[in-house]
């Protein structure tokens, strides 16, 4: 299968079965979504829901954070991973914000990667959710499933990489869409330790399925033989 031919049938099987596909953090507003993804690194979304309802509610806003200090702010994020770390950011990103952005979240990649702990990564879910640009975010979800699918080649070992061959050939109104859609099959179909690949719907689009169902059929016909 083409390259091409396989991005228009996982689009077309996404747009059928996923079309709404939106992240799952909980925010009301840009900082919010801001802080809400800086804590999600390396850490479930899930377990992100349940401290920010208190952390919004004693930080409603970049002014409110900024004016604490690192310490106070990891007694509310002490459960999610590198509590230290992270809670050092947040402070740090508040500060900036207000100091150098008039305590508005930036929509810019070079202007958010300034940010303390923001990454490209980070950036770019900004960019996409918030400002619905055609920016890839690619976590470890997104790499590993458009490696397994085929929808980008074993030679894009960096995140960066394959952010490239995706934008490259998905069209630029369904990025932000398609980040999610990888991110959700990712974490609810393709999975790391056990993918389901019995009830994927892309299989006949899905290089690694086809790949090793040609190889069982192969073995099969051998020992027939």
């Amino acid at each position: 299968m083409r390259k091409k031919e396989r991005y228009e049938q996982v689009i077309a099987w996404f747009e059928q079965n996923m079309p709404v596909a939106e992240t799952e953090l909980h925010y009301a507003n840009p900082y919010e979504l801001l802080v809400a993804v800086i804590l999600s690194a390396q850490c479930t979304d899930k377990r992100v829901n349940m401290i920010t309802p208190a952390l919004f509610r004693d930080f409603p806003t970049p002014e409110a954070l900024a004016a604490s200090t690192p310490e106070v702010v990891f007694e509310y994020v002490r459960s999610v991973s590198y509590p230290n770390s992270k809670a050092q950011h947040l402070v740090g990103m508040a500060r900036m914000l207000v100091n150098d952005f008039g305590s508005e979240v930036p929509d810019t990649l070079d202007e958010l990667v300034r940010l303390p702990g923001v990454g490209r990564k980070t950036a770019n879910v900004i960019q996409s959710v918030v400002y619905h640009k055609a920016a890839m975010a690619v976590d470890t979800h997104v790499f590993r499933v458009s490696h397994r699918i085929g929808l980008v080649s074993a030679k894009c070992t960096t995140p960066l990489s394959v952010e490239k061959e995706l934008t490259k050939n998905i069209p630029e109104a369904l990025i932000p869409k398609a980040h999610h859609w990888l991110i959700l099959h990712g974490r609810y179909v393709c999975q790391a330790r056990t993918p389901q690949c019995d009830t994927c719907g892309l299989q006949l689009a899905c290089k690694d399925f086809l790949s090793r169902h040609k190889i069982v059929k192969e073995k099969d016909e051998v020992k027939n033989k």
